[in-house]
């Protein structure tokens, strides 16, 4: 039995945190291991070929480290990789994509907006699910070029994002969306920053809690739940050079954890 193996994670840099986190809110038992490829950040710029590649390397790197599930805590990489996982490695992975879905189905305006990578925004799996639960209604697209460097950087409070965010938001304001959807991991850290542009009128959502719950079903139904009581050991990885941002993330997230540096 694999139960005691570790919750496998990984993302293009420290985004992928907001979703570790909704996992060990709900699964805090499980032992887990985050690998930040944060010298490739962000995925969102990268061709589908690299990220592809990129890909591949982070789980062979989990599954080497015993992983029982893989999450693939970036919606660049699910959008454009996670079929080719799941088809070349005998190991459960759970994806994110944006949260279309809900914001399509209670939107009393008809118009949502999604703010995502340009990798997301492009990639075949994106236009499907828009397809499928949208087709209705408008959507409002932007890529948030520059956001993610800022957040790596550790500018998430900066005088340069509140710029870019409302560069990028006012168009959606203009629009009067009344859900916004955050398609990169990265963004829900901004959440604060994004309800005071858009307004209390608007519902912020993301995918965070839907990833842990279907986590958290695939542990259970395939018997890998871990049945220690005592609380799961955390392992964070990172090829950053500067790593100061992670460690300020996580130290606020969770008492317990070790963070090394990756060559990778």
């Amino acid at each position: 039995m694999h139960n005691s193996h570790p919750i496998g994670v990984f993302d293009s840099g420290i985004g992928g945190t907001s979703i570790w986190r909704e996992i060990n809110l709900l699964l805090p038992n499980e032992n887990t291991i985050y690998l930040a490829d944060s010298a490739n950040a962000p995925y969102g710029n990268q061709s589908p070929e690299k990220i592809v590649e990129l890909s591949i390397k982070n789980t062979e790197y989990l599954i080497d480290k015993n992983c029982k599930v893989i999450v693939i805590a970036c919606n660049t990489a699910t959008t454009n990789a996670i079929k080719l996982l799941r088809n070349s490695y005998d190991i459960p992975f759970v994806g994110i994509e944006p949260a279309i879905k809900p914001a399509a189905l209670n939107t009393q305006s008809n118009c949502i907006g999604i703010l995502a990578t340009k990798g997301t925004l492009s990639s075949s799996l994106f236009t499907e699910t828009s397809d499928k639960f949208a087709s209705n209604i408008q959507i409002i697209e932007q890529a948030g070029t520059g956001i993610v460097e800022l957040i790596e950087s550790g500018k998430l409070h900066s005088k340069e994002m509140t710029l870019l965010l409302e560069i990028y938001l006012k168009p959606m304001q203009e629009k009067k969306i009344d859900y916004l959807v955050l398609g990169c991991s990265h963004y829900p850290y901004l959440t604060p920053q994004i309800q005071h542009i858009l307004g209390k009128d608007v519902t912020i959502i993301d995918s965070g809690f839907a990833v842990a719950k279907h986590v958290q079903s695939i542990v259970t139904s395939s018997n890998l739940l871990s049945d220690s009581t005592d609380r799961g050991t955390h392992e964070f990885l990172s090829n950053a050079k500067d790593m100061s941002t992670l460690k300020s993330i996580i130290g606020a997230l969770h008492s317990k954890y070790s963070i090394s540096s990756l060559k990778f």
